[in-house]
């Protein structure tokens, strides 16, 4: 079960940094759905992988990014 919640955790953070890379690279732009839902998604997993190996600081920033994101998602669908 550990396995399964470190993978869960794992992917995520791989999610959020190749959404930061790309970010970087100029590939996304920060108001690009794709790149905020990556980072939504990231954190989210993060968050599920804490479910296995409790840490109030992890959950504190994963659940800021993933409030960020979500509301950031939200606004940009309004724009459009």
């Amino acid at each position: 079960m550990d396995l399964l919640f470190n993978t869960i955790g794992t992917f995520g953070v791989l999610l959020m940094l190749a959404a930061y890379g790309l970010l970087q690279r100029g590939k996304l732009h920060m108001h690009d759905l794709r790149y905020l839902w990556m980072n939504l998604s990231g954190a989210l997993l993060v968050l599920v992988s804490l479910y296995q190996a409790w840490n109030l600081p992890a959950f504190l920033i994963e659940s800021a990014w993933a409030a960020i994101s979500a509301y950031s998602i939200l606004t940009v669908k309004k724009k459009t």
